[in-house]
């Protein structure tokens, strides 16, 4: 058994709305390079990511809209027609060859899955994925398909599995929290900004699970300009108590990368030490309470050049049990991409120490959050 696979290839750089899209699948070229420099990337844990076939893809999504995304790739749907479907608009435009590249990044998190489910591997990661503002019959927020929740599906049939789902992006997971809404055995948690000023204005504290499933989603939606303390705070205390409360069969862990105070899409203070302990926390409890089985995919970050590359690698040599990287970056890798890079690249694993003035607020944004906290700890305790 390996200990984990990296899910990659060059062709996941296929899913590419425009050259001034923020959604850049560049950051995947960057953090593989970023890797390699620091020969943490062995070709032998490469694994090349599969195309998801129609009957996956119907794990979550309509059999009408896998048809419009395929009749879109081939420019036979119009930007109007487009529209009821959540495709042709500014976030999530038309492109070629968008269902092949949609489904390759579902596929992507799928052969994770079969490599930890099947025994292969305890860890897996596929960083082409986490698009979790996919709907059944509807794309959102950049998202064609939703790797997570067809996975999570694909995890419960093929493999009769009880699925823990953690979303540490800045945007609420709402696609996933949505599709297992009524389900008892998945969990969704989602740490985000309060959709109060942030897409897509969903993750509220009450949003608690209908049904059967009433119980199993859990939200923290934190303050704008939340910092490091109050943020782990909030995700160490919560993810131990959820794990011992659900008791999973396996984790996966969806890794957005725009909780970062640099991200120009949210309004969080995070800094990279945030990144250094989502997954840490995260592989713990693999270990105590899956037999290591997790799962990690990508999602949201859009400082592409300065957060994601630096936050992902170090998600990828947690999973290994690597030694945290330290001081300054592969020297090669700064040579290599400062030209290209339209700002200055932060040439350390650590950020500046001033990267940002200190907020007025600190104490009742803190207070606020902890206030959040203990609601929803209650909640746990009493679920």
């Amino acid at each position: 058994m390996k200990h984990a696979v990296f899910i990659y290839s060059e062709d996941q750089l296929g899913y590419k709305f425009s050259e001034t899209h923020p959604f850049n699948q560049k950051r995947l070229e960057l953090t593989v390079d970023l890797l390699q420099k620091m020969k943490a990337l062995p070709e032998e844990l490469v694994v090349a990511p599969r195309i998801a076939t129609d009957e996956e893809l119907l794990l979550a999504h309509d059999q009408r809209y896998i048809d419009i995304v395929k009749q879109a790739s081939i420019g036979k749907v119009s930007p109007e027609a487009g529209e009821s479907y959540g495709i042709g608009t500014e976030d999530t435009p038309i492109f070629a060859n968008m269902h092949e590249a949609s489904a390759r990044l579902v596929g992507g998190t799928l052969t994770a899955v079969d490599w930890v489910m099947e025994g292969k591997a305890q860890h897996a990661l596929n960083l082409g994925g986490g698009l979790h503002h996919g709907f059944r019959g509807k794309a959102s927020g950049f998202c064609i398909y939703n790797d997570s929740s067809v996975a999570i599906n694909y995890m419960k049939k093929k493999y009769g599995a009880r699925v823990l789902y953690i979303d540490t992006d800045a945007h609420h997971g709402d696609g996933v929290q949505w599709s297992f809404y009524d389900d008892p055995d998945v969990c969704t948690v989602s740490i985000h900004e309060t959709g109060r000023y942030l897409f897509p204005g969903t993750g509220n504290i009450n949003e608690r699970g209908s049904g059967q499933g009433y119980g199993t989603s859990f939200n923290f939606p934190i303050d704008a300009f939340t910092e490091d303390e109050s943020f782990l705070e909030i995700y160490r205390t919560a993810m131990r108590e959820i794990v011992e409360f659900f008791k999973p069969d396996v984790i996966l862990s969806q890794n957005g990368a725009d909780a970062h105070y640099l991200d120009p899409l949210t309004h969080l203070y995070g800094t990279m030490d945030i990144y250094r302990e989502i997954p840490k926390v995260a592989h713990e409890l693999a270990h105590e309470f899956c037999e290591g089985r997790w799962i990690a995919v990508g999602g949201g970050g859009y400082d592409i050049w300065r957060v994601v590359p630096r936050a992902w690698s170090l998600l990828w040599m947690e999973m290994n049990n690597f030694p945290a990287p330290t001081g300054p970056l592969p020297a090669s890798w700064l040579a290599k991409w400062q030209p290209e890079s339209p700002v200055p690249l932060i040439e350390a694993w650590e950020d500046p120490q001033k990267m940002y003035e200190a907020i007025p607020r600190k104490e009742e944004i803190t207070e606020k959050n902890h206030e959040m906290l203990n609601k929803a700890l209650y909640m746990i305790r009493n679920a």
